[in-house]
Parts: C-alpha cells; sequence; structure tokens
C-alpha cells in the first residue's frame, strides 16, 4: 500500500505546471525522464488495483499478455515524434500522456510482467531494445526536424539517447544469456 502512496506522490510531482514545464523544455528530458517517471509512478500505484480489483485483473489479464500487449503499445505510440508535439500542443494530448502512460502502461507493467514466462520477458526486451535502436535511428539521421517544438539539435541528442540505451539494453540480455545458465549447473 506503501508503494501506491509513492506511485501517487510521484504522479502528482509530475502533474505540478513547474515540473511539467521544466520537463517539456528539453527533448530528452522529455521523452527519457517524464514519460519512463510516469510509467514508474503507475507501475507503483499498480499494487493498489493487484489487491483490489484481483477477480478482475484475473479474468482479463490471467497469463500476463494482454498487459505487456497494451503496455507495449501505449510506450511505443509515445515515442512517436507526432505524439510529442501533440502532447505540446494540446491540453487533451498532455492529458492523455499522463493517464496513459501512468495507468494504461504502468500498472500493466506491474500486473503482467510476474505472470510471463522468460521466454516472453526476453521477446518483450529484445522487442524494446530493436525499437529504441530504430528510433534512435530515426532521431539522428533524419534529415529535417521531426518535432515542430523542438531543435534539430535537441532532435539528434534524443536520438543518441535512444542508441546509448539500446547499446546498454543489447549489453545487458548478452550478458544475461551467458550467465543465467550458470544459475542452474
Amino acid at each position: 500500500m506503501k508503494q501506491s502512496l509513492y506511485g501517487l506522490a510521484l504522479f502528482v510531482l509530475l502533474a505540478l505546471p513547474p515540473v511539467a514545464g521544466l520537463m517539456e523544455s528539453v527533448m530528452i528530458a522529455h521523452m527519457h525522464m517524464q514519460m519512463p517517471l510516469l510509467v514508474l509512478s503507475g507501475f507503483l500505484m499498480g499494487k493498489y488495483p493487484q489487491i483490489r480489483l484481483t477477480g478482475f485483473l484475473g479474468r482479463w489479464n490471467g497469463n500476463g499478455a494482454p498487459g505487456i500487449v497494451l503496455f507495449a503499445i501505449i510506450a511505443a505510440y509515445w515515442m512517436l515524434p507526432r505524439a510529442m508535439d501533440e502532447a505540446l500542443a494540446s491540453f487533451g494530448a498532455e492529458a492523455f500522456k499522463f493517464l496513459s502512460l501512468a495507468f494504461l502502461c504502468g500498472v500493466p507493467l506491474r500486473d503482467s510482467w510476474p505472470k510471463i514466462g522468460g521466454a516472453a520477458k526476453g521477446a518483450v526486451a529484445i522487442g524494446f531494445t530493436a525499437l529504441f535502436a530504430a528510433m534512435g535511428l530515426l532521431y539522428v539521421i533524419a534529415p529535417v526536424q521531426l518535432c515542430n517544438n523542438y531543435l534539430l539539435l535537441e532532435q539528434i541528442a534524443l536520438g543518441w539517447g535512444f542508441l546509448t540505451t539500446a547499446i546498454c539494453m543489447a549489453v545487458y540480455l548478452i550478458y544475461h544469456a551467458f550467465t543465467r545458465r550458470s544459475q542452474y549447473e
């Protein structure tokens, strides 16, 4: 229960106009700080629905697959340049960003991750590694400004942030692949 309160406090903190304005003023902070923190707030708040809605979550997300698919769709949507621009230009899109990343991304991730098997976890990690690499290349090599609200230099910095994250994820996956077997020997 305490985790849910921490998640709610984080969500409220991120929603404060000065904090939101500061994080959204720099493209890489918007994408690589604010959005993951919103997912984290939902992940932390997800403990409360797990306790209160066990019947519903058991029927809807029994094996974890629907929650992971919802998480992946929402997370991938918010990586698009058009979605970021819309969140800065429209209050409705901004509200949808906050609500969808916290409650349609973070909460289902918390409920689904323990339920899916190791192969599915690996597939999700590999999929997001590839997605981060693709988005990084898109933001770095695009000859034009993809987001109207950010400078081209910020776009390139975001692309390198995606590529760096993808490389770190790939190194982790390779490390995990080689060390996982040693646990069973």
